[in-house]
């Protein structure tokens, strides 16, 4: 099984936006064992759209295509479509229509003739229902190829192209596939594939290994296997174990585990809580524990110390410390996980200090040094990292490697911690 993805919008083709949309849909086409042949990106034009669409019908079963389906007059997808498909006309799809209803009577908005036209569709394809914003999927069924144009909203795409794949498995009949996904962090990927190569090389016959890195989530393997047998489960449960064995705290979870999911996990078993004092990453440790459901079980709060005076006033940073040695240091950190401990009343507190980018850099300490402490009822412990010259990297680099700091200290410390 074959596919094409193609991306509409002027906005990809000028850099306004990152198409992440072709990355996440070929990653979910490749679970269940699609390959994808050809990605393309096209503006919104529509005999541009029209040549897309048939160049990347040839050799694909299934053409996936996103973006342009919005309520502007530059959304033009739709109508390449219905000509590329050879549609006899329009129709109203009313489930569509009731929820841009829904939606706009929720945001409080008029139902203009611009959301509307949102539920007008070509009559020779079946909607996708988008239960998450005003424009419905549309599914085209033809000779060779099957259409599949969905919202370039990443969201409302995630959203229904976990439809459409479990759609393609069962109308296609396409042949089962087996996955289990190992998360790590603290091991680069060179580093981690060249610590795992006897026992990649040494992978029973029919197992896949690929390597899926992230900077916010570390380095996921995931192992496949096409067409499975009776024997698969037992063969790749036999790897993992000695994977573990390999790597031990490297790996901190399974599936669709994230650092800040494991981090609360853990907390939660240990009845504790976490406090975080943010400069150099401005709320993205916070972020990301919120993110998690039944994170007020354990996360009290933070302090985006960015300015000194929040330091030294709030956290109780010694300034003479700050001009010794200066923000971006490991006394200065450890001192900010210990305020914030203290002030939140906490079992454990992470702080994070360092130069983003892509400016603040000196020869001593360039741009993406980054000072990270995790502070216990036993005190602090601390590192420094180097990341790299782009700031939003940085950040998230920072984030993923204060949480897997601060997983560590939980996992570690034997004493079990109440705040005293």
């Amino acid at each position: 099984m074959k596919a094409s993805i193609i991306t509409i919008g002027d906005e990809i083709l000028i850099g306004q936006i990152v198409d992440s949309n072709s990355a996440y849909i070929a990653e979910q086409l490749n679970s269940i064992g699609v390959k994808v042949i050809k990605m393309l990106s096209v503006g919104d034009d529509r005999l541009a759209i029209i040549n897309a669409l048939d160049e990347a019908s040839v050799g694909a079963d299934v053409l996936i295509v996103t973006g342009g389906l919005g309520p502007t007059n530059d959304d033009i997808t739709k109508n390449a479509l219905a000509e590329f498909t050879g549609a006899g006309g329009w129709r109203i799809d009313e489930p569509s229509l009731e929820i841009i209803r829904q939606i706009t009577t929720q945001r409080g908005l008029p139902m203009n003739r611009q959301n509307r036209d949102q539920a007008r569709v070509p009559d020779n394809c079946e909607t996708l229902l988008n239960r998450l914003g005003t424009a419905p999927g549309l599914w085209f069924d033809r000779v060779r190829t099957s259409i599949i144009s969905l919202p370039g909203v990443p969201f409302e795409m995630q959203a229904l192209m976990k439809d459409v794949v479990q759609r393609l498995q069962t109308s296609l009949r396409l042949p089962p596939v087996f996955h289990r996904t190992i998360a790590t962090c603290g091991m680069p990927e060179s580093v981690l594939a060249e610590h795992i190569a006897a026992w990649e090389h040494a992978l029973p016959s029919g197992i896949r290994l690929a390597y899926l890195p992230n900077p916010l989530t570390g380095v996921r393997l995931r192992l496949s296997v096409y067409r499975p047998d009776a024997t698969t489960e037992v063969l790749v449960a036999k790897a993992i174990d000695d994977l573990r064995a390999i790597l031990g705290d490297v790996i901190y979870g399974e599936g669709d585990d994230t650092l800040a999911s494991v981090v609360g996990r853990l907390l939660r078993q240990r009845h504790a809580t976490v406090a975080v004092a943010e400069s150099c990453t401005g709320g993205k440790i916070a972020s990301l524990l919120t993110s998690v459901a039944g994170s007020s079980a354990y996360f009290k709060g933070g302090v985006v110390a960015y300015d000194n005076a929040v330091k030294t006033d709030l956290l109780q940073v010694c300034a003479s410390d700050i001009l010794t040695y200066g923000a971006v240091s490991l006394p200065v950190v450890e001192q900010m996980a210990e305020g914030v401990r203290r002030l939140l009343k906490t079992d454990y507190a992470v702080a994070t200090s360092g130069i983003a980018g892509p400016d603040g850099g000196t020869a001593q300490k360039p741009v993406g040094t980054v000072c990270i402490a995790v502070a216990t009822t036993q005190g602090a412990t601390s590192r420094t990292g180097q990341f790299t010259n782009d700031r939003l990297r940085n950040i998230d680099r920072s984030a993923a490697t204060a949480l897997n700091m601060l997983r560590l200290k939980v996992i570690n410390d034997e004493s079990k911690p109440r705040f005293r």
